[in-house]
């Protein structure tokens, strides 16, 4: 793949790490004026645990009509933000780096958010300074169905519902001996097992 060819993606939530091995190579643009759409990494992000595989979900109010994705809020009914701190700590205590990583983490796992957007958005931009990565990203700026020459759609490509052929790379997991290796986790499960080596294996 050519570096300067930009690729479209959606907004995720603390996405799996072929969306950040995208963002460490290419230039990208993050589609903000779609229509929602559900049971997608938009709103739900997957971690390893002591029992196997843990999807955890952040809940949003259900969109009257089609709703673009920026204008879907958090349901207020859930005390998902509790919830899901304590699957990651959990899941991750006996990592090498969670101490480590714990208080840039937990601010947002304690601050009110309206928007998923905007939660995604700025989760994501923490943990691009953690990994010391800095990328090309804009937003669009409305939506396009037919995109530029030069633009990949990967919008609908990382999905938890679809089987690609994405070639993971491999890094050490506290699970392992127990699961085998387990690709294409969350972000957290390689910065949490690797720390600032994580940034390594996203440009192999």
């Amino acid at each position: 793949m050519r570096r300067d060819k930009s690729i479209f993606l959606t907004s995720a939530y603390l996405a799996p790490i072929q969306y950040y091995e995208i963002l460490a190579k290419r230039p990208v643009r993050i589609e903000s004026h779609e229509h929602y759409h559900k049971q997608t990494y938009r709103n739900r992000c997957c971690i390893a645990t002591a029992k196997g595989l843990m999807p955890l979900t952040i809940p949003v109010e259900k969109p009257v009509g089609k709703c673009a994705t920026r204008d879907v809020r958090i349901s207020a009914y859930e005390n998902w933000q509790k919830l899901h701190w304590q699957a990651i700590e959990t899941a991750y205590n006996s990592s090498p780096f969670l101490e480590f990583y714990r208080d840039d983490f937990l601010p947002f796992y304690k601050k009110k958010w309206n928007f998923l957007f905007d939660f995604n958005t700025e989760i994501q931009q923490m943990i691009l300074g953690l990994l010391d990565l800095e990328t090309d990203i804009h937003f669009t700026e409305k939506y396009e169905t037919q995109l530029p020459d030069g633009v990949e759609d990967w919008r609908e490509m990382i999905s938890p519902k679809k089987t690609t052929d994405y070639k993971a790379q491999k890094y050490y997991q506290i699970f392992e001996q127990k699961f085998g290796f387990l690709p294409n986790l969350s972000i957290v499960d390689l910065l949490f097992n690797t720390g600032n080596e994580a940034i390594l294996v996203l440009k192999k």
